[in-house]
């Protein structure tokens, strides 16, 4: 529409220049001042109607091309392009954003969940002309991607125990929601990136069960630690008095009457020569052995 109106504007112009000018040839000076302003306007058209002629995607988007109902497959890139005056251009971001749900589902035995989910996703550059096309208004974001996201993730949850989104299966919560909506949304040029769980807000009772058994799985661990222990110290223990035993057996079992009597014949002999003044009755002991009385 633009176009058009520049090109009756320069026509315009072109016309009132032309009488201008004819007129300025009859009476000479007369009118030249509204062939001047004709000349001003029609230029300022020109140049106007010229521009029309390019167009500017910023960076990250991509712009589709409409003629009059005619949507091109061919989108335009990034920078300065040259397009059909006539045609309308719509600019498409395919920059990568993110969308944030906080809802309330339902766990698999019924009980009510709090999800605070994000989702990362971007379009397509080369489903633009499609998304133009098949989406009204080209507002895939709340037409598509919102609803199947709020859907997908209610059904996703629905198959999860409330107890187990408290533990790592978390996780696996988040991937299985991005595989489903991917795998529906992507056909339609939407690139889902990923699907981060911010936060799952679980019912006050079922938290306080769940941190009750953690705290009796650690009591349970520590016990188990500890009975450990005392089984590898008693384990020492026993080996221990086993090794002593050993070697009482093997050291009783070298000894006799006899190597006792002549060990006790040499300790008497060492003593009688010492220079202690003592008392030797030889042959008084027990079992022969000299008894020895100190004088002092």
């Amino acid at each position: 529409m633009i176009f058009i109106f520049l090109c009756l504007v320069v026509l315009a112009a072109f016309v009132a220049f032309n009488s201008a000018r004819k007129k300025v040839d009859q009476h000479n000076t007369i009118f030249r001042s509204g062939m001047l302003a004709s000349g001003v306007i029609m230029t300022f058209a020109l140049i106007l109607l010229v521009a029309q002629s390019f167009t500017i995607i910023p960076a990250g988007h991509v712009g589709v091309i409409d003629f009059f109902g005619t949507v091109s497959d061919n989108t335009l890139g990034a920078g300065i392009n040259i397009v059909n005056p006539m045609a309308k251009i719509v600019k498409y971001s395919i920059q990568t954003k993110e969308m944030k749900e906080q809802m309330s589902v339902l766990s698999r035995e019924g009980l009510t969940i709090g999800l605070e989910i994000s989702v990362l996703y971007r379009l397509n550059p080369d489903s633009a002309a499609s998304v133009y096309k098949k989406i009204s208004g080209g507002d895939y974001e709340t037409i598509v991607l919102v609803p199947q996201f709020r859907s997908i993730s209610r059904s996703v949850t629905a198959n999860f125990q409330a107890s187990a989104l408290y533990s790592t299966e978390r996780e696996k919560l988040g991937v299985q929601i991005q595989t489903e909506l991917s795998s529906i949304i992507g056909p339609r040029g939407i690139i889902v990136e990923t699907t981060p769980l911010r936060n799952v807000s679980l019912p006050s009772q079922l938290t306080e069960a769940i941190e009750q058994k953690q705290r009796a799985d650690q009591e349970s661990q520590r016990m188990e630690f500890i009975l450990t222990k005392e089984k590898q110290e008693a384990d020492r223990k026993r080996i221990e008095a086993q090794g002593i035993a050993d070697f009482q057996k093997i050291v009783a079992s070298g000894i006799s009457d006899q190597l006792l009597r002549w060990k006790g014949i040499e300790a008497t002999m060492k003593i009688a020569e010492s220079p202690n003044a003592k008392v030797v009755i030889v042959g008084s002991g027990k079992d022969g052995l000299p008894v020895i009385l100190d004088t002092k």
